[in-house]
C-alpha cells in the first residue's frame, strides 16, 4: 500500500510491525492453509460440500489501536454442462489504527482433470471500502488542512486471479492480487489519496501419510510480495483422523517475522481453530497476534435425493 498526501493514522501502529506489514494491502492469517480461496480464487468450491467459514485475529497485543481483522467467507460447487464449476461470496474487515480496510467479494473457478489431477483457474472481483477516522487525530494548534479532522471515506473497485494445480497428496497455485492496481481517494476534497499495489502469491502444499492411517503430516507453504516487501510462511501439521473427529497441531514458520503454534479440529462437519503469532521483529513475545478460525462444511448433491449429510472434510 502506497500514500500520498499526508494521511497519518497509522504512524504509530505501523512503526511497530514487521517490515513486511507496512507494504502489503492483504491481511495476513497463520491459518492460511484452511483458507485458500481467500489467497487464490482458483481454489473456490474445490471440496463437494458447502463450505462456511469464518476468522477473526487480534494483532499485536497490549497496543492501543492495534490491528484486528474478521473474515466471513463461502463457497460451493456447481455442476453444469458436464464440468465442475466453483462460486464464493466473502467479506473482510481489516481494522489498523484510525484505518478501517473493507472488502466484499464474489468469485468463480473453473475446476478441468488433467494429467491425474484438476487443474484450476478463478477469478475475484471486489469492492473495497476505506474509511479514515479523522476525528481520531490530535494535531493540537498545528491545524494542518491535509490532516481529515472528520471521518473521511472511498472506494473502489478490485480484481485479482489465479491458477492452482492439485492431485491427491499435493498441489501447487499461483495467483495475482489487485491487478487494477485502484487508487482510492479519502473525503470529498480529493486531497488524500492511496493505491494499492498489485501483489503476487505462490502457495503449495503436500501431505504426507505415515505408517499408522490414523495420522498424516501436511507440510504447506505460501510466498507473497508486491515488489517492495516479501513474506514466506512455513507450516507443518500433524493431524489425527478419528471416526468421528480430527485433531491437529502444528507450527508455523515465517523467517524474520514470526513463529506461530496452533492446534484445532474437525467435530461433526465443524471445524475450530486456534493460533497464537509470536513475533521475532521488535515485539515482545507476550504482544503477538491470537487467531480463531470456525467453519461448517456440510454435503452439498443437488442432484440425489435425501438429505444433505454433515462431513469434516480435510483441507491441505
Amino acid at each position: 500500500m502506497k500514500a500520498k498526501g499526508k494521511l497519518i493514522g497509522l504512524i504509530l501502529v505501523l512503526s511497530l510491525l514487521p517490515q513486511w506489514a507496512t507494504a502489503q494491502y492483504d491481511p495476513s492469517f497463520v491459518n492460511y492453509w484452511a483458507m485458500a480461496p481467500f489467497y487464490n480464487p482458483a481454489a473456490t468450491g474445490q471440496a463437494p460440500v458447502l463450505n462456511f467459514q469464518g476468522a477473526y485475529s487480534m494483532q499485536m497485543v497490549g497496543f492501543e489501536n492495534a490491528p484486528a481483522v474478521m473474515y466471513a467467507y463461502v463457497d460451493l460447487p456447481l455442476f453444469f454442462i458436464s464440468a465442475k464449476h466453483g462460486a464464493g461470496v466473502g467479506f473482510t474487515n481489516d481494522q489498523i489504527g484510525l484505518f478501517k480496510h473493507q472488502k466484499f467479494f464474489l468469485q468463480y473457478a473453473y475446476h478441468q482433470p488433467l494429467w491425474g489431477g484438476r487443474l484450476s483457474g478463478g477469478i475475484h472481483l471486489s469492492m473495497l471500502s476505506e474509511t479514515f477516522d479523522g476525528g481520531g487525530l490530535d494535531l493540537g494548534e498545528s491545524g494542518d488542512p491535509a490532516f481529515p479532522t472528520a471521518e473521511a471515506n472511498g472506494a473502489g473497485f478490485d480484481m485479482n486471479f489465479g491458477i492452482q494445480y492439485a492431485r491427491k497428496s499435493w498441489y501447487a497455485g499461483f495467483a495475482m492480487m489487485h491487478c487494477t492496481s485502484p487508487t482510492i481517494t479519502l473525503g470529498e476534497e480529493k486531497v488524500n489519496e492511496f493505491k494499492v499495489s498489485p501483489s503476487y502469491y505462490l502457495t503449495g502444499g503436500y501431505n504426507i501419510r505415515l505408517k499408522s492411517p490414523l495420522y498424516t503430516i501436511h507440510t504447506t507453504a505460501m510466498l507473497r510480495s508486491d515488489a517492495v516487501g516479501f513474506r514466506a510462511d512455513m507450516t507443518g501439521r500433524i493431524a489425527y483422523h478419528g471416526s468421528k473427529h480430527e485433531l491437529y497441531g502444528g507450527v508455523s514458520y515465517s523467517p524474520t517475522n514470526s513463529v506461530s503454534f496452533l492446534f484445532g479440529g474437525d467435530f461433526h462437519g465443524i471445524n475450530l481453530g486456534y493460533a497464537y503469532e509470536m513475533y521475532t521483529a521488535g515485539i515482545g513475545a507476550l504482544n503477538g497476534s491470537h487467531e480463531i478460525i470456525i467453519g461448517y462444511k456440510t454435503e452439498l448433491n443437488l442432484f440425489k435425493k435425501g438429505k444433505n449429510k454433515h462431513k469434516s472434510v480435510r483441507i491441505l
